[in-house]
């Protein structure tokens, strides 16, 4: 999915007025299993997406911190569809397009651009997860790991001055890594994460606000965790 597919969707809602709406940190936009008549469409903020597991735990699934549909994925005929995540938001704020369902596939079906997105959309998805899912199976939880900071440093990662170092500018806690890596105990996070800051593979300092973050000191040795 190009930058243009998402230029183009979101002026597309914004020449038509559609509504937003905002919410704050930590707060949820949706619950995974239940039915709401709008399709959601991130604008601005970051947000987590997850279900939870037969067992109670939550699984997260990824990190979306650009504009973007999260709530396509079933059937466009029906008016109430159940949602397919969990989405917290977790940045300051976050604010999303909200459009009736069926006012949204009646503009994709009369559109030729939208309906190059939504077909990009679901290719993006299924790739994404399938990338995921093969990781998640090759790697054992340290790869899991390695893996999962590797996806942060593509989406939150800021290269620091005069360095090769890479800083993670995301606040992201052990319990929320735990449910990124199919881990069930987040405190085996912290014994992996002293073991590559015992490696050189990375440290702990701080952004330009004084907040604590994770730095990646060397990119290529934590590739040699994953398994591809």
């Amino acid at each position: 999915m190009t930058n243009k597919d998402i230029d183009y969707l979101v002026n597309f809602l914004k020449d038509r007025q559609i509504s937003t709406i905002t919410k704050d940190y930590h707060t949820y936009l949706t619950f995974h299993g239940l039915k709401a008549a709008s399709v959601f469409i991130l604008k601005d903020g970051i947000i987590k997406t997850s279900v939870i597991l037969q067992d109670g735990r939550e699984f997260n699934i990824s990190y979306i911190n650009q504009p973007d549909v999260i709530s396509l994925l079933h059937d466009e005929a029906l008016q109430y569809d159940e949602q397919p995540f969990n989405v917290r938001i977790e940045s300051e704020k976050a604010t999303f397009y909200q459009i009736n369902r069926v006012n949204f596939w009646k503009y994709v079906n009369n559109n030729s651009q939208l309906q190059n997105y939504v077909k990009q959309y679901y290719r993006h998805r299924l790739s994404e997860n399938f990338s995921r899912l093969q990781r998640l199976t090759m790697n054992g939880k340290l790869g899991a790991l390695a893996n999962f900071l590797r996806d942060m440093v593509l989406k939150f990662g800021t290269s620091l001055p005069n360095s090769s170092k890479i800083l993670i500018d995301f606040d992201v806690t052990n319990e929320d890594i735990a449910g990124f890596c199919g881990i069930a105990n987040y405190a085996s996070v912290s014994r992996m994460m002293r073991k590559l800051k015992e490696e050189e593979v990375i440290e702990f300092g701080k952004n330009s606000k004084g907040k604590r973050r994770i730095i990646i000191r060397d990119v290529q040795k934590l590739d040699d965790y994953i398994a591809y």
